[in-house]
C-alpha cells in the first residue's frame, strides 16, 4: 500500500476545491431540473394582446397611485424585474406574483371577476338542458 502524506494546508485546499466543485454541480443539476420542468407559454397574437392590455392596466393603476416600481415590487415581495414583466404582459409570470401586485394596488377583488361570468359554459348547459325534453 502506498501512502502519501500531504501538508495540512494542501489538504485544506483540496477539500475546499472539492466543496466548490460539489456546489457547482449541485446548482447545475438544479438548473437542469428547473429547465426540464418549465414550459414556455405559447400564445396566439390576439391572446398575447390581451395580456399586454392587462399589463398596461396594472401599470396605469400603479402610476395613478403615484407608486414607483420599487415600492410596488417591495410590497408585493417580488423582484422589480418581475413587476416589469407583469406590466409588459409576459405570460411566464406566476399567478401568485400577479395577485400580489393586484393586492398591493388594492385590486385583489378584481381577481375574483376572472372567469366569474361564464357565458359560454352557461350556453352549453342551456343547450344540453333544452335537448333533454
Amino acid at each position: 500500500m502506498f501512502v502519501v502524506l500531504l501538508p495540512g494546508f494542501l489538504i485544506k485546499k483540496i477539500i475546499m476545491i472539492l466543496y466548490y466543485i460539489t456546489n457547482i454541480l449541485f446548482i447545475f443539476a438544479l438548473n437542469i431540473v428547473h429547465l426540464m420542468n418549465s414550459k414556455k407559454q405559447i400564445l396566439f397574437p390576439k391572446h398575447k394582446k390581451i395580456l399586454e392590455v392587462f399589463g398596461e392596466n396594472i401599470k396605469l393603476a400603479r402610476k395613478r397611485r403615484k407608486l414607483t416600481t420599487i415600492q410596488v415590487a417591495e410590497r408585493a415581495d417580488i423582484a422589480r424585474n418581475t413587476l416589469y414583466l407583469i406590466e409588459k404582459g409576459n405570460p411566464g409570470v406566476s399567478l401568485g406574483a400577479v395577485f400580489n401586485v393586484m393586492r398591493v394596488l388594492g385590486l385583489q377583488d378584481d381577481f375574483l371577476m376572472l372567469a366569474a361570468d361564464d357565458e359560454y359554459g352557461k350556453k352549453l348547459q342551456d343547450i344540453e338542458l333544452l335537448a333533454k325534453k
